[in-house]
């Protein structure tokens, strides 16, 4: 377990995507592979109100049903998102949040994220919306995704200064094979305000899996087409790496991927999504493997 930054939550080291779900899991599918992760000691399940588009709502729908039959909802910490869908004003974060609870058939939101920015609506008027749930005990804390890091800053400032719920957590856009814009950008924020880093796409939409090789066989995804982008010269490179460091710790590659993540600094835990038992039984083995200072610069340098 790691703490989730400034907040009195404790989380797995290995957050549980829920964007899968209702998609291209069903819920006898979805319902398995959750029962896995929480046997495993999996605790941080991640969704949002727009999983997934057109059936919007639905993974939210699933978790909620998930819990109330396993009657485990105190013992999971659960972030879903808002703004995605109508905004970040404060009649549609008041509206969207209420829909999520129940959906989730639950009382409270551990971790609600801004989802996208929403240009047209005041940082203060957000900020505002999202301090109202918390003071009325609907959401534990707040979060940001997709924010550029001048609006974080500028999020973080006006929360301070107005003493607004501030963001605990980011939600950015990193991995292996995408590290310039979170490294460069928001790195800074992170570490300066003490933010938990909580990366989605951690496995570069399935490249780091290992299964999309030169040559390879087609694999059936719909997100195949955005990661055999990454199947150039670098990517090789990462591949390579990743098969040597698999080998040799006789882990599954994309455990070894995550376990890169989970060492960057700031990272608490990587999310990551698996539509089977058997995918997430790949994922799993990253919460115990620490990787060598030899091992990280091995990565770090094929991706660089």
């Amino acid at each position: 377990m790691a703490n989730l930054g400034t907040t009195e939550l404790d989380v797995f080291r290995l957050c549980l995507g829920g964007n899968v779900f209702g998609w291209t899991a069903d819920e006898t599918d979805s319902f398995a592979v959750l029962d896995a992760y929480a046997a495993a000691g999996g605790n941080f399940i991640d969704t949002a109100d727009t999983y997934m588009r057109p059936n919007m709502g639905v993974s939210e729908t699933i978790i909620g049903r998930w819990m109330a039959a396993r009657g485990n909802r105190d013992d999971i910490v659960l972030a879903t998102k808002v703004g995605s869908d109508g905004g970040l004003s404060a009649g549609n974060i008041r509206e969207h949040a209420e829909a999520s609870l129940r959906r989730l058939q639950t009382d409270r939101i551990d971790l609600y994220y801004a989802h996208k920015d929403d240009l047209d609506t005041p940082v203060a008027e957000t900020l505002r919306a999202f301090d109202e749930l918390v003071r009325e005990g609907k959401v534990r804390h707040i979060a940001a995704s997709n924010l550029s890091a001048e609006r974080l800053r500028e999020s973080l400032d006006v929360s301070w200064r107005e003493g607004l719920a501030e963001y605990v957590a980011l939600q950015p856009h990193y991995n292996l094979v995408e590290r310039e814009g979170y490294e460069r950008e928001y790195a800074p924020v992170v570490e300066e305000h003490n933010l938990a880093c909580l990366p989605y796409y951690a496995l570069a939409k399935g490249f780091l899996t290992g299964k999309y090789r030169p040559g390879g066989p087609d694999v059936e995804s719909p997100r195949s087409k955005g990661a055999l982008a990454y199947l150039d010269g670098r990517g090789e490179r990462v591949l390579a790496a990743l098969d040597q460091v698999a080998a040799e710790r006789a882990a599954p590659v994309a455990a070894v991927a995550l376990a890169w993540l989970s060492a960057q600094p700031g990272v608490v835990s990587p999310i990551a999504s698996a539509r089977s038992v058997e995918q997430l039984e790949a994922l799993l083995p990253a919460v115990g493997l620490k990787l060598t200072d030899e091992e990280l610069a091995t990565l770090t340098e094929a991706s660089a």
